[in-house]
């Protein structure tokens, strides 16, 4: 990368030139997330610098939140989605309209809220807020969640759940306890990204499998079991992220049948299903002895409920508890209190229909603003994933939608490998303060594609 680089006389210092090359290969998606930089040392003979310029620059970077370093590893290329700072509000002082992360779309949970607290003291369970907790999370939780959960897993059994900080943390726990470090992961090529920070950081090795617009292929999920010997592959069933596919029940059953064969455990991350009306029967209802149920309040309530719940075999339970106890000792009983207050009350019931119908008229707009383009979306989708045209890369086009006060979550960021990469952004419609926030937004992304990537390469 250095060898045959010429340094600029100018305003701009080495060190930064340095950066910015480090920077462009990333853009440009010749480094991909997880690829490891050479020793600094190393990067400081071929550039012909001193140390301490290479220092300056990889110190920029991480400014950035490019690179990180990890023991033993060296330094790394980030994954942006984990470095990135989530704003508190979709809007900020400059109008940069914040498309990246999933947000409400509606103000139902702090409605909610604000209706539940004055309640909690005169609750029979407040007095238990002060004590510690099984692991598991209090049985008032499992039971409330169990029975929320009920109709889509089918399992009416509150002692096979466990209740945690969220699906990311059910998932961690999960995977922590029952796949080995060293051991293989599979999951769709293009997946969500918690996973693939989740398995770095366990040492499990994460590898694609191929997906069709229906979701993943059964002959390349065939197959990667057969290279791989995998134990366990990561599913997202309904609405996933970040494509917003739903399996048909046919697909499902083509894939567990694959993976009974082959041993396989399913993890199943169904957080997004409560805002679908209908969709096919789930992985735990059709296959609970081999499925791990993972499902939460923070896509359909709000992401600061931090409640999640994971649902598994009885001769599971025991091991996923444990390492949740490793981890945090226990859930909140403050956070699992509102949870089961919000559900008996039927206050989760009706933030999440007033979700569901925010989000059919977002996802309206999302259609008439960005028709012509390639667009995979779904009318109860808090997200739609849009695939760019040529020239267009997911980093270029986000970089050129942060120049005109827009962000988007780079297809990159995505991939479960470097020949997964799609030229793709993933964009976030409950993020929008309103619908008129929304429509401006998409305005200004109509803009870019219509204008061209050479235009906006000249602005940045």
């Amino acid at each position: 990368m250095f060898e045959d680089f010429t340094f600029t006389a100018g305003d701009v210092p080495i060190y930064r030139q340095i950066a910015d090359r480090i920077a462009n290969e990333i853009g440009e998606g010749r480094l991909a997330i997880g690829d490891r930089l050479p020793p600094q040392r190393d990067i400081a003979r071929m550039a012909r610098v001193n140390l301490t310029t290479v220092t300056r620059a990889f110190a920029d970077l991480q400014q950035r939140g490019l690179v990180e370093s990890r023991p033993g590893r060296g330094s790394i290329i980030a994954d942006p989605s984990i470095n990135a700072s989530f704003k508190s509000s979709p809007v900020d002082e400059q109008g940069f309209i914040d498309l990246s992360v999933n947000r409400p779309a509606t103000s139902g949970y702090l409605e909610a809220l604000a209706v539940l607290m004055p309640q909690l003291a005169d609750d029979r369970r407040y007095a238990a807020l002060q004590d510690f907790h099984a692991p598991e999370g209090p049985a008032f939780a499992r039971e409330a969640l169990s029975s929320w959960i009920s109709p889509i897993s089918c399992v009416e059994d509150p002692s096979q759940l466990i209740v945690t900080n969220g699906a990311q943390h059910g998932l961690a726990c999960v995977l922590g306890a029952l796949v080995r470090p060293g051991d293989c992961v599979l999951a769709d090529a293009i997946t969500y990204q918690g996973i693939g920070a989740l398995c770095r950081s366990l040492d499990l090795s994460l590898k694609p499998v191929a997906m069709d617009r229906d979701g993943m292929l059964p002959d390349a999920f065939e197959a990667a079991c057969a290279a791989h010997n995998p134990s366990a592959v990561f599913l997202v069933p309904t609405l996933h992220n970040p494509t917003t596919i739903t399996l048909s029940a046919e697909r499902r059953t083509q894939l567990a049948a694959i993976a009974r064969k082959h041993g396989l455990l399913i993890i199943e991350d169904d957080v997004y299903r409560p805002l679908k009306d209908s969709a096919p029967p789930s992985f735990i209802a059709t296959d609970p002895d081999i499925t791990l149920y993972i499902g939460g309040l923070s896509k359909s309530v709000a992401p600061g409920l931090r409640l999640g719940a994971v649902i598994a075999p009885r001769p599971m339970v025991s091991d996923i508890a444990a390492m949740l106890r490793i981890n945090c000792w226990s859930t909140s009983p403050l956070n699992a209190l509102i949870a089961t207050k919000m559900i008996e009350d039927g206050l989760v019931a009706r933030v999440i229909a007033g979700q569901r119908t925010e989000f059919h008229q977002r996802q309206a707009i999302v259609r008439e603003v960005l028709s012509g383009f390639d667009v995979m979306t779904d009318d109860a989708s808090t997200h739609f994933w849009l695939q760019l045209p040529d020239p267009w890369n997911g980093n270029a086009f986000t970089r050129a939608a942060s120049q005109v006060g827009v962000g988007v979550l780079s297809g990159e960021v995505f991939a479960v490998g470097r020949d997964s990469i799609a030229h793709a952004v993933r964009v976030n419609v409950g993020a929008a303060r309103s619908r008129e926030d929304l429509r401006h937004a998409l305005e200004a992304l109509r803009e870019i594609l219509t204008s061209g990537r050479r235009l906006f390469d000249t602005m940045i």
